[in-house]
């Protein structure tokens, strides 16, 4: 997985209609012409409008091939129960399809955990210490900052340089908690402790209303071993 995941990538501001007429696309209820629709109406250039495109196809209209499966049963759950909303199932996809923005995310849940904000400077430097200090590094991570913004999960206030937690998505869906606790492991990149699972940074966004323990122990793409006594970990189930 490591070898095909784009090591930046995410490098547009994905404004949440956006991303949400893409997933309605690959769910057969919406169509190309309304994304060019709302590209449109957004007065992006053709430059922008070509890379947003590529956000969007890796994210739902034509994602890397080892996600794809994982994105049509994200569709299939909202599908069954249309409550499941558009900024979890994208985010899902965001932390599995893209490392860099998958460690933004981390990032704001680890910092904002005790006061419920944080400063961009300081998730701006962490990035630059991972990513190297580049523009490339500062401006991509303001766009995934700016993004997370429009999907309505922050706020950024005091002209962008802090970071506030909006109010937390609770998530009562059984098969879309398992799909959203995938794609945490799938970013991860190896074994999850189940009991952090409630608290994971990457997932500030959303409370996992459910028995997490119970319901990833009978997922189908999940695998629950115990190991150094009771210390249960969750990874992705072997092919």
């Amino acid at each position: 997985m490591k070898a095909t995941a784009p090591q930046i990538g995410f490098d547009r501001f994905i404004h949440l209609d956006w991303v949400t007429a893409a997933l309605q696309v690959r769910a057969g209820t919406g169509s190309s012409e309304d994304i060019s629709a709302l590209l449109n109406a957004a007065s992006v250039s053709p430059e922008v409008r070509k890379k947003t495109r590529t956000v969007l196809n890796r994210l739902w209209l034509a994602p890397r091939q080892e996600l794809a499966e994982f994105a049509d049963r994200g569709i299939a759950i909202q599908k069954q129960d249309p409550s499941v909303p558009a900024q979890l199932l994208t985010w899902g996809m965001a932390i599995a399809t893209y490392p860099f923005f998958g460690k933004v995310a981390e990032l704001v849940g680890r910092l904002s955990a005790l006061q419920g904000d944080c400063t961009a400077t300081e998730i701006h430097r962490r990035m630059s210490e991972l990513y190297g200090e580049r523009e490339g590094t500062s401006r991509t991570t303001n766009m995934v900052l700016q993004s997370q913004a429009s999907w309505g999960v922050i706020e950024r206030i005091q002209q962008g340089k802090r970071i506030v937690r909006r109010g937390q998505i609770s998530v009562t869906n059984d098969e879309a908690v398992t799909w959203l606790v995938e794609g945490a492991v799938r970013y991860a990149e190896r074994a999850v402790s189940v009991d952090a699972l409630h608290a994971l940074p990457v997932l500030f966004p959303f409370t996992l209303d459910r028995p997490v323990a119970y319901l990833i122990s009978t997922a189908f793409a999940l695998d629950v071993r115990t190991e150094g006594g009771a210390n249960q970990l969750v990874r992705l189930r072997s092919a």
